[in-house]
């Protein structure tokens, strides 16, 4: 498993920059405790924005108890992950990352999710909230068979 990213990691970079390649390293390794480690006591995450298979009304997981509860369901079930960030744009305690989710999913499926991701950080580094913009029935079409 691994994380690819664009920017480099050995410069000095923004702390909601840093935050979100710990996310997807930590995603990557399924390290769950690491993970939610990150995430602030009242953190959000809405992955995708909106109403989904995930998140039936669209108010996104909130605490570490709602957020532990989307690894279960959403995390935890993919065999592997990979993070491809196109470009990674940061302003003041944000980033918004660009780019590609590929999830291997039992029974030999890929998946790629193209789309922004975005990240806020507080001042002591742990993430507040996590907003994904994707759109469920683009990353389905990208559904194909590579193994299993």
């Amino acid at each position: 498993m691994g994380v690819q990213v664009c920017w480099d990691v050995e410069a000095e970079q923004p702390p909601a920059r840093v935050a979100s390649w710990r996310s997807m390293n930590a995603t990557c390794r399924g390290a769950k405790d690491e993970w939610l480690a990150l995430f602030a006591p009242d953190a959000v995450i809405e992955d995708p924005v909106g109403k989904s298979m995930f998140d039936e009304e669209g108010r996104g997981h909130h605490g570490h108890e709602g957020i532990a509860a989307f690894w279960d369901l959403a995390i935890a079930k993919v065999e592997r992950f990979e993070f491809v960030i196109k470009d990674s744009f940061a302003a003041g305690d944000e980033v918004a990352n660009v780019g590609t989710i590929t999830t291997y999913l039992p029974g030999g499926y890929r998946v790629d999710t193209e789309g922004v991701f975005v990240y806020r950080v507080g001042d002591d580094g742990l993430v507040r909230s996590m907003r994904a913009f994707w759109e469920t029935e683009w990353a389905m079409a990208t559904a194909r068979q590579v193994g299993g």
